[in-house]
């Protein structure tokens, strides 16, 4: 019933009382904004980097040391959520941040007892205490009462529930009940158990008093007086089960996994609290385990990274940045993922692989190992001797450097430093440099990250990409090579050739890795990098000050590591390996056979153009011939001329008989000094005719003096090994000698070189000059 009098009141004075209240909501409203709540900013707060599961990684305190793990509330058990509102807040999901009930109910018993007996906070008055220092007074608590309403206005009740879960106190430096989880029961919160909510449900309200750490039998009682009025919640039989639960607390300590990584995470994402990463837990302690078990073998102050990718989301797996976090006399600081150094020779697959694109080459494409000089740059393979003819295949498992330096010549230095930045792989050169034939022995700087995202291309069927750290990062993809090269590569790679072999008993080629190593100039740095159906890895070995590490290499040093943390990654992230199942080669991948010399397709080659058969992969179909021989000018594919008589060489005008012509295949000159008997016999033409004697053979002018072919020399008296100084005439500038296929030295066609003769046996001796030609003789050593 409304009385006349207050209808009356209100037509009189109904708009005054419209405007007044209008006037004081916008006075609210003006306070409001004038006077915001404290919501959580970035600048000088705690922060935490966590693995793909939430584990952290590493949390970095704020000003004040304060550890926090922000969590969101469907990652929180639901059990603490139900302890926190039994035991703090009941009405939390239907007042407006207060409680006046509450406030009322607390605020009688204060004048009843003088005393506090109850709180009359909300939830939300907490929060906003929490956030911003607040007396403990009346003022203080109107105060506190305005930031709740605040909060309410502002965010909703989710938001409100989880800044509680984040900030709440729990002792000493930890915040949050993710923090506290974690740090007391070395768990994440959304698996506690009824006891272990109850307590942290109690904890904020005397974290200092009640720390299960220090005071168990405090923090039981407490508890126990949490569950007892949980019990219409949880039911009794949980209860009983709850209360028979001792409180035992591990000693809090600093999480530290992938240091390194979680300090490059918090330098990407500087205004993140909480940084979800892409890092799996297991794959990432693996790897640790397994530098930390190398650390023994190493000279003092080298140093190890490490880098695991997905190939399927690119997303990286393990991150090791150095050897040992708390070494400092082994870098402990510096992160070698990033640090730029020589790959030595990884880059020889994108070499090999782009040639394939490019026309150059087949996988048995025939190849030079032998002495060379390219414009006066005259590379040596690694262990300082050389094969003769090798194919593509033996060339890239061996990391044969001479070869590679043949195809780079012919693809070009240039092309090749811009197909690979291209292909996403950022090369450095040194200051005021230009690409050169170096770059495929080392003469580059790149760092671990960007050469296993290159290495992605092999089994992402030649698409490589950029690791990514977090979920959310963006796929960025570049072709590096064809799908078609990048099978064939990998296909070469994974054979693995003799080196594979020695490494880890060749588990890796029964593992379908396929992997390379690289060696920089002076044992600078040691790297394996690999890939498999799953993975790609990388690690590099050495001392980040650049300083040698001499007898330290790929093959035997970064290569069993990372054979092991592909076998552990493996284990870690799928404990049931299925079976390997064949690759199937892309549609424009054949095979063929081809032969040696040509290179080209065996069929319908007669039986003199073909003097070695091999099996090849090819791409669209195609055998690109041998390269052009260096040396000499000419076809590949010739005709010579017999003595129809005789079968002496002859020519059209020497020939006193009747002629025979005869198709040839020739090798490169530089190769046929490292024939075999067999093949010299069907590739090298016959004597001349003596009519024709003064016609000049590839091998005529060039002659080893002092030594006589099948000549045995002995020990001397003494019994010192016997020392042979060797000396040709007839050779053009610098002649390069060999003993066995291994090159001795250097010398000019008017000095001698000379050797000791170490080991018994026969040895055969070989002399080459610049324009091809070369003579050799055979010594017996007794």
């Amino acid at each position: 019933m409304i009385f006349p009098g207050m209808t009356a009141f209100f037509r009189r004075h109904g708009r005054q009382l419209r405007l007044s209240a209008a006037a004081l909501l916008t006075l609210l409203l003006l306070a409001d904004l004038a006077f915001p709540p404290s919501l959580p900013g970035s600048a000088s707060h705690a922060q935490v980097v966590l693995a793909r599961d939430g584990t952290p990684l590493r949390a970095f305190p704020d000003r004040a040391h304060i550890w926090r793990h922000p969590v969101r509330l469907d990652e929180v058990s639901p059990r603490y959520v139900e302890a926190v509102l039994a035991y703090e807040d009941r009405a939390f999901h239907w007042h407006p941040g207060v409680n006046p009930v509450a406030l009322a109910r607390a605020a009688w018993q204060w004048a009843r007892h003088g005393k506090i007996v109850s709180g009359g906070s909300t939830l939300t008055m907490q929060v906003a205490r929490l956030l911003e220092p607040i007396p403990r007074t009346l003022a203080g608590k109107l105060r506190q009462i305005a930031r709740a309403v605040q909060l309410e206005l502002r965010l909703s009740k989710r938001e409100i529930l989880e800044l509680y879960l984040t900030y709440a106190p729990m002792g000493g430096v930890l915040e949050g009940v993710e923090a506290a989880s974690r740090g007391y029961f070395g768990k994440p919160s959304r698996s506690l158990s009824h006891a272990e909510a109850a307590l942290l449900a109690v904890l904020p309200q005397a974290p200092s008093r009640l720390r299960p750490d220090r005071f168990p039998e405090r923090a039981l009682a407490a508890r126990d007086k949490v569950l007892i009025r949980l019990e219409p919640v949880w039911g009794q039989a949980a209860i009983v089960d709850a209360r028979q639960e001792t409180v035992i607390a591990q000693a809090v300590h600093e999480p530290l996994l992938a240091p390194l990584f979680a300090e490059r995470a918090r330098r990407l994402f500087p205004r993140r609290q909480r940084i979800d990463t892409t890092l799996d837990v297991g794959a990432q302690d693996s790897v640790e385990q397994l530098i930390a078990s190398r650390l023994a073998l190493l000279p003092p102050r080298v140093s190890l990274a490490a880098l695991v990718i997905d190939n399927a989301t690119l997303e990286v797996m393990a991150y090791a940045g150095s050897a040992d976090f708390f070494d400092d006399e082994r870098f402990a600081h510096v992160d070698m993922v990033q640090g730029k150094r020589s790959p030595g020779s990884t880059l020889k697959p994108f070499l090999y692989g782009l040639a394939l694109d490019e026309g150059l080459i087949h996988s048995e494409s025939l190849l030079s190992d032998v002495p060379q000089s390219f414009s006066g740059y005259q590379p040596g393979n690694f262990q300082a001797n050389f094969s003769g003819p090798v194919s593509v295949s033996e060339a890239l498992q061996k990391s044969l450097n001479v070869p590679a330096v043949e195809v780079l010549d012919r693809l070009g230095s240039e092309r090749f430093v811009a197909l690979l930045r291209r292909g996403g792989l950022k090369l450095e050169l040194p200051r005021g440099a230009t690409p050169n034939l170096s770059v495929i022995l080392g003469g580059v700087s790149v760092n671990l990250e960007s050469l296993v995202g290159a290495y992605t291309a092999l089994a992402r069927g030649g698409v490589a990409g950029k690791p990514r750290y977090t979920a959310d990062a963006p796929r960025e993809e570049a072709r590096m090579l064809s799908e078609g090269a990048a099978f064939i590569v990998r296909d070469v790679l994974e054979a693995g050739g003799p080196v594979a072999r020695l490494v880890n008993g060749g588990v890796g080629a029964r593992r379908g890795i396929a992997w390379k190593t690289g060696t920089s100039f002076g044992f600078r740095d040691a790297w394996a990098v690999g890939v498999s159906d799953r993975y790609t890895a990388g690690v590099w070995v050495g001392r980040p000050d650049g300083t040698p590490n001499p007898g330290f290499f790929g093959a035997n040093v970064a290569a069993p590591l990372l054979i092991d943390i592909f076998a552990a990654v493996d284990e870690t992230r799928a404990p049931q390996r299925t079976p390997r199942t064949p690759r199937t080669p892309p549609a424009n991948v054949t095979q063929a056979r081809i032969c040696w010399p040509l290179g080209t397709r065996a069929d319908g080659l007669p039986p003199a153009l073909c003097h070695q058969e091999r099996s090849a992969w090819l791409l669209q179909d195609t055998a690109p011939p041998t390269f052009a021989d260096r040396l000499r000018g000419g076809e590949a594919r010739y005709t010579d001329f017999r003595d129809a008589e005789t079968g002496l060489r002859v020519r059209a005008a020497c020939a006193t008989g009747a002629m025979r012509a005869v198709e040839m295949a020739r090798w490169p000159a530089v190769l046929e000094p490292w024939l075999d008997a067999s093949t010299r016999q069907r590739a090298l033409p016959p004597a001349w005719a003596t009519a024709c004697e003064r016609a000049q053979a590839p091998e005529a002018g060039l002659k080893i003096v002092g030594i006589v072919d099948g000549e045995t020399i002995s020990n001397a008296a003494n019994g010192a090994a016997p020392i042979l100084r060797l000396e040709a005439r007839g050779g053009r500038e610098e002649l390069i000698w060999l003993v066995d296929g291994q090159q001795i030295g250097r010398s000019s066609s008017e000095r001698s070189l000379a050797h000791v003769f170490s080991e018994s046996g026969r040895h055969t001796i070989t002399v080459l000059d610049e324009t091809g030609r070369y003579d050799r003789v055979e010594v017996s050593v007794r």
